[in-house]
């Protein structure tokens, strides 16, 4: 009785879901089915008619407008990468103020700021709601690996803590002494054999040489050389350069997986990855057989990489030789470009063409007075406040870090009521923020460092070159004294020529700022008699 009632209400239902199919097989004929597929294609368009595929459409917010599914691509390719900074600062200060959006494939939605009160939010106030991401971590793997610079979360925090130990007053002065003089006296002995030969020397170069073998001498107890021959290139360093190219670039290419299949330029990167790696892993394997040689004892001063062997990760763990690889890169990263680059930035804009003559007197006339022909010390560094603020002035036009990004991890609201939602980014480019009269005065695009010394320094926010709140950037102190060191013991010895003084030198777009093709320069021997005229007058 049971099954013969069941079968009926069974044969209902396989006789609906038959029909159901042959009413779907009607509808869903191929001309019928290339209609909703192309409604649907349709809709996709009109939904994302400004902005990349998959990106929250934001019509609350001024930008380039976008094309359907690929955002604003084209506005990114249509200028050249070299001109990339003076985009943004065009963008700001002319078309759409202190807050604008793109949105570009596999990076998603940029919301670009130069509002101080809002960098100051994003960097200190909710720091926590906003982080490198995986996608930058991912791009820049193969340079920094698990260190710092990737790092979000409590794995920066303990790299943090760690780094913090070496950078303190005490080292300062040694470093001042010990390290800086020394081989700022090296580049000295190398300009004397060329000064006054009218030949030609990349200043770029040099200061690479110079904070590199000065880094390499702090953190790890051993120079990389450089300066023993500043003709001759080492294979680390060139190696480092051409993959910090490559990286950044791959930073703002959706597609950059594809064009370096395409053009074999993967196989570079990972050939000048495997360079960088090897040196890190050969210092490591020296310092363990340094120790073991020792009896098991380290040595009396714990330099960076004695720090980073005794330490334990946030696991309780000691760091693994990949871990101390990627923690001396990211250091190297730290020590050796961003300086460098400021201080070849510097040189040229004390003496472009249009540099005011009083600039580089009053810098020579400090340097002098305040040093009286002796080797510069950290309390005399300190008292060289000129020369100081032609370094930061530096740094406000020619940012080390001229643009960084941060990705929101929860949903939020700027100052002014702006809403971020998680997964946008915030943008912001020191290069433009250093440049608009709405945050400098009118004078905002002059070489001015006199701004430097009328008492009260801008504030952190607006200044953004050593970055802010909970990572700012460890090294302002060491940057400054190593710039200031070296500036001082080279305007003693020598006067500098621009080969090209009216032309501003291209830059490369990196992580950092180095000049396309360096700093070409004259040297000569400064006459005694001549500086102290200078002087008098």
């Amino acid at each position: 009785m049971l099954s013969s009632v069941a079968r009926p209400g069974s044969e209902g239902r396989t006789t609906l879901v038959t029909t159901l199919l042959r009413l779907f097989a009607r509808i869903f004929t191929q001309a019928n089915a290339s209609k909703v597929i192309g409604a649907y294609i349709l809709f996709i368009i009109i939904k994302y008619r400004r902005t990349t595929y998959g990106v929250r459409p934001r019509p609350d917010l001024k930008g380039p407008r976008g094309l359907p599914l690929i955002g604003n691509t084209f506005e990114l390719m249509r200028r050249p990468r070299t001109q990339n900074y003076q985009r943004q600062t065009e963008n700001h200060e002319v078309r759409y103020g202190s807050c604008y959006t793109v949105s570009l494939p596999g990076i998603g939605r940029i919301i670009n700021v130069t509002n101080p009160e809002m960098i100051d939010h994003v960097l200190r106030v909710n720091f926590w709601a906003y982080e490198k991401g995986p996608r930058l971590r991912s791009v820049i793997e193969p340079m920094v690996g698990q260190g710092i610079f990737g790092a979000d979360g409590e794995h920066w925090r303990w790299q943090r803590k760690l780094a913090s130990h070496i950078f303190n007053v005490k080292s300062f002065r040694s470093y001042t002494s010990n390290v800086f003089c020394h081989e700022a006296n090296l580049v000295i002995d190398y300009l004397s054999t060329i000064a006054d030969t009218d030949k030609v020397v990349d200043l770029q170069n040099i200061f690479y040489q110079f904070t590199l073998d000065s880094f390499g001498e702090i953190a790890f107890g051993q120079s990389f050389g450089c300066l023993k021959n500043p003709e001759q290139e080492v294979e680390f360093a060139v190696a480092f350069d051409r993959l910090n190219h490559a990286l950044s670039e791959r930073i703002v290419s959706p597609i950059w997986k594809i064009k370096d299949w395409w053009t074999g330029h993967g196989d570079v990167v990972r050939k000048d990855t495997k360079t960088v790696h090897e040196f890190a892993y050969n210092v490591i394997r020296k310092r363990r057989q340094e120790i073991e040689e020792n009896g098991g004892h380290e040595r009396e001063h714990k330099d960076l990489m004695q720090l980073f062997m005794d330490t334990r990760d946030e696991h309780g763990e000691l760091l693994s030789d990949e871990m101390l690889k990627d923690e001396l890169i990211n250091m190297i990263l730290a020590g050796r470009d961003t300086t460098a680059q400021a201080l070849s930035w510097m040189f040229y804009l004390m003496h472009r063409s249009e540099a005011s003559p009083e600039i580089l007197r009053q810098a020579t006339e400090e340097i002098n007075d305040v040093l009286k022909d002796n080797l510069p010390t950290y309390d005399s560094i300190k008292q060289q406040k000129y020369v100081e603020a032609c370094f930061y002035e530096t740094l406000r036009l020619y940012p080390s870090v001229p643009q960084n990004i941060k990705v929101c991890v929860q949903d939020d609201v700027l100052p002014g009521g702006i809403r971020v939602y998680k997964g946008e980014n915030i943008g912001w480019c020191s290069w433009a923020m250093g440049r608009l009269e709405s945050l400098w005065g009118r004078d905002a695009k002059e070489f001015k460092p006199e701004r430097w010394l009328t008492g009260e320094k801008p504030s952190s926010a607006k200044f953004v070159s050593f970055h802010l709140g909970p990572r700012t950037c460890l090294g302002q102190q060491f940057a400054t004294i190593e710039a200031i060191t070296i500036t001082s013991m080279l305007l003693q010895k020598f006067t500098f020529e621009l080969v090209d003084p009216d032309t501003e030198p291209t830059y490369i777009p990196a992580l950092t700022l180095p000049m396309a093709t360096g700093l070409a320069v004259r040297v000569k021997h400064r006459a005694v008699n001549a500086q102290s005229e200078a002087i008098r007058s």
